[in-house]
């Protein structure tokens, strides 16, 4: 079994722990990673983190949740406060599978790769960095999880820009 939960990435001085957005799930929450520039990213092993659209409102910032389904696929929720909110999902192909259980697809929940790429790419400037051109953004968001959702998930925070320490 993979590992199932959420990393949440936002910006700030302040542990983003600390903000009402994730004072729900503030118990379950593990500091993961701090970035150059005031860039965190958080774990979390609980069922549902909140809004992201409220996190980033707290914060004042782009911030960005990505939810790890059994080491397989990756659900991304993502807002910004110009921006604004958007969606998408990283090895589709898995998380189809996990979708048609419900009788769903990617399609039906998640912005195609394309779309989803033009708003990331948004996102990444409205945050303050440099995405790597949108075929690439495009390249991540088709890709397998190999070896692992986890591993794709941070290639995808390096492809849109975030500084690492």
């Amino acid at each position: 079994m993979g590992f199932w939960g959420y990393y949440v990435v936002g910006h700030g001085e302040r542990p983003l722990a600390e903000l009402g957005a994730l004072g729900g799930v503030r118990e379950g929450l593990a500091l993961h990673e701090r970035r150059a520039d005031g860039w965190q990213i958080w774990e979390a092993s609980v069922p549902d983190v909140g809004s992201m659209v409220k996190l980033a409102e707290d914060s004042g910032a782009p911030a960005l949740f990505g939810f790890v389904m059994d080491s397989s696929c990756v659900a991304v929720e993502a807002a910004g406060p110009a921006s604004g909110a958007w969606n998408a999902c990283l090895a589709r192909e898995a998380m189809g599978s996990f979708l048609a259980a419900e009788g769903k697809e990617p399609d039906d929940l998640f912005l195609p790769p394309r779309d989803a790429a033009e708003r990331a790419a948004a996102w990444a400037e409205e945050a303050g960095c440099t995405p790597a051109p949108l075929s690439d953004l495009v390249k991540v968001l088709q890709a397998p999880a190999e070896p692992s959702a986890e591993l794709l998930f941070f290639r995808f925070l390096e492809r849109l820009g975030l500084p690492r320490r």
